[in-house]
């Protein structure tokens, strides 16, 4: 047997590990055109209401004749990354794997940029399918730090992309809700090691990290929902031109009409009258 011939050391080794050959060979099932339908329509309802749970957006759906269950509906929202899966309330019993922190800007005046980051991962709809987005915002400025599409869930984008970040600036405090990647060994040592405060919402408190909410909306209304990417590729390219978009041309009034990159750069000081 000849060794370098892919198909045949693939077959020793399957023998070697007594592994189904068939299933060496899996191609993964890609969703239903009713899943797509049915995700990016809970992506549209939690997008203009974030408060919305999964049991009141599984009522709305079946108003509108679209026959799910609450279970499929919280299931879809936690694939799509939109669904928190928090930690329980005994944290000894789970050998602090998932450790929460308190929420550190409640009654915080936030008055220059870089005191405050806020993070979040959002569904990203496409004509065939979905992506995940990662961004960093300056809560003050309004400013995307950083940015990072994926195809998954996975909590490498959100590592690498926060690396890329605190390699340029450093905030004073970074905020995120309770979600698994937010609350992972990784991610909070990765924040410890830059001397950076953790700030975590309260549990089901969208409104905790508006900021980042805000500019989710305004993605989405202003992108995503105009267009209908067919590829990866067309939905990175919208996303950097928006991304772009908002940064350096969008004038912002609670910034008094001027740019985030200004304000994030300290070309101008907002007067204290400001947001």
């Amino acid at each position: 047997m000849e060794w370098n011939c892919p198909e045949h050391a693939i077959l020793v080794q399957a023998d070697l590990l007594s592994l189904n050959r068939s299933s060496l060979y899996y191609k993964p099932v890609p969703p239903s055109s009713e899943e797509i339908r049915l995700k990016h329509r809970i992506d549209e309802l939690y997008t203009k209401h974030p408060f919305m749970g999964y049991r009141t957006i599984a009522s709305i759906m079946n108003r509108e004749h679209d026959r799910i269950h609450e279970n499929t509906v919280r299931r879809y929202m936690r694939e799509m990354g939109i669904m928190a899966i928090y930690p329980g309330p005994n944290l000894s019993k789970r050998d602090l794997q998932h450790r929460v922190y308190p929420y550190l800007l409640r009654k915080l005046a936030i008055t220059e940029p870089e005191q405050v980051w806020s993070v979040d991962i959002t569904y990203i709809r496409m004509k065939q399918g979905w992506m995940y987005l990662y961004a960093i915002i300056d809560w003050y400025s309004r400013y995307i730090v950083d940015w990072q599409l994926d195809q998954s869930l996975e909590i490498g984008f959100v590592l690498e992309t926060m690396k890329r970040a605190l390699a340029k600036r450093k905030p004073g405090i970074i905020n995120s809700d309770q979600g698994s990647h937010f609350t992972s060994p990784q991610y909070i040592d990765l924040l410890k090691e830059h001397d950076v405060r953790i700030s975590m919402d309260g549990k089901g408190r969208a409104t905790d990290n508006i900021a980042i909410e805000r500019f989710w909306r305004s993605l989405k209304y202003n992108e995503i929902y105009l267009n209908d990417y067919n590829s990866p590729r067309e939905t990175r390219k919208g996303i950097s031109s928006y991304i772009h978009l908002h940064n350096h041309y969008l004038p912002h009034q609670s910034l008094q009409k001027h740019t985030p990159v200004a304000v994030y750069n300290r070309e101008v000081v907002l007067s204290s009258t400001s947001e």
